[in-house]
């Protein structure tokens, strides 16, 4: 089984990082004040499809009764009709039928019209939990009649606890600059970082996970590279920076990963040049000899790491892969920024 499925929240309890929903839901299932329909939105990977699951056990819904649809691939009126037919017949060994449909801002307009009737009106036993990823794409008509709950992305701390917890509950030592770095690869996804962590558990030769096991496995590029950057630009030296974008680029690193990376130690940087009193939230994210370097750094770079410096490599991590040549963005950032300071 995979580490999603296997680690896969049971409970509301079990949720990460929902606190602002999961409240809500059991408030309203301990008082009886269900809604017809629910409408649950967050990038992917959040928990959507597995908070529907865990509501629909918690109101009295067994299997038999617990219907999903995947507009991904389902998406036309023969499908939805199909639904509106289903509705009105009562429910084989539970009080209600839910109906979770993930990928909900999938389905065709002429779907969403054979739905809307239904969604508006289901017979007293149905309850519908509509899950997507693009809350823009789903017709005002139709969240009007649902409640609406947004998931929160979870931050890099929760995800590198979460890492860490999965890695033990496995029997492994994952390390915590390699938590830091299964969490950076996370992207805001648990389901991700569940992948990454499989991947990485799979192809360990011990129980022990460092940094540079996640950086062989995953192609994500060297953390010594991004200290080059670093040092680059607070020391003014062009060179070694295009030449750490270059072996980066040659050894076929994802420059968006590679962006993020250097994004979020310049951001430390930054935050420890202000001394603006977040020392143990970032030795909370880093491994000691990291910090030590940073912290180095950042009194080295003195008032010339300004915040235009920042924003400008915040746009270069917006712009990364975008175009033809890769590394064109970072180059780019690098030669703005070290000609400008």
């Amino acid at each position: 089984m995979s580490l999603y499925r296997k680690y896969r929240p049971q409970n509301f309890k079990e949720v990460i990082g929902e606190d602002h929903i999961i409240k809500v839901l059991s408030g309203a299932i301990k008082l009886g004040n269900l809604s017809h329909a629910y409408l649950f939105s967050g990038s992917r990977g959040t928990g959507k499809t597995s908070v529907a699951r865990i509501f629909s056990k918690e109101i009295g819904t067994s299997q038999n009764d617990l219907y999903e649809l995947d507009a991904a691939s389902a998406n036309g009126v023969d499908d939805i009709r199909e639904i509106n037919e289903s509705v009105h017949t009562l429910p084989f060994d539970s009080k209600y039928k839910v109906y979770i449909i993930d990928e909900a801002h999938m389905l065709s307009k002429s779907a969403w019209n054979a739905f809307l009737k239904t969604l508006e009106e289901p017979p007293a036993h149905v309850i519908f939990i509509l899950a997507t990823t693009e809350l823009e794409k789903v017709p005002e008509t139709v969240v009007s009649r649902c409640q609406t709950f947004v998931f929160k992305q979870p931050n890099q701390a929760m995800l590198k606890e979460f890492a860490q917890n999965i890695a033990k509950k496995e029997g492994v030592n994952l390390e915590s600059d390699a938590a830091e770095l299964v969490a950076l690869l996370g992207d805001g996804s648990f389901r991700d970082a569940h992948g990454i962590l499989e991947k990485i558990i799979l192809s360990s030769k011990n129980k022990k996970i460092s940094r540079a096991e996640i950086e062989s496995v995953t192609g994500a590029p060297k953390g010594e590279l991004v200290k080059n950057i670093l040092e680059a630009i607070v020391r003014q030296d062009l060179k070694k920076g295009i030449e750490a974008v270059h072996t980066a680029n040659e050894a076929n690193a994802d420059m968006k990963i590679f962006s993020k990376m250097i994004l979020e130690r310049f951001r430390f940087v930054f935050l420890l040049r202000l001394k603006a009193g977040m020392d143990t939230y970032i030795k909370n994210n880093v491994s000691e000899d990291d910090f030590k370097f940073l912290e180095a750094l950042a009194k080295e770079a003195g008032p010339s790491l300004t915040s235009e410096v920042l924003v400008r490599f915040i746009t270069a991590s917006e712009d990364a892969g975008r175009t033809s040549i890769p590394s064109l963005a970072l180059e780019l950032a690098l030669a703005d920024c070290i000609k400008a300071v």
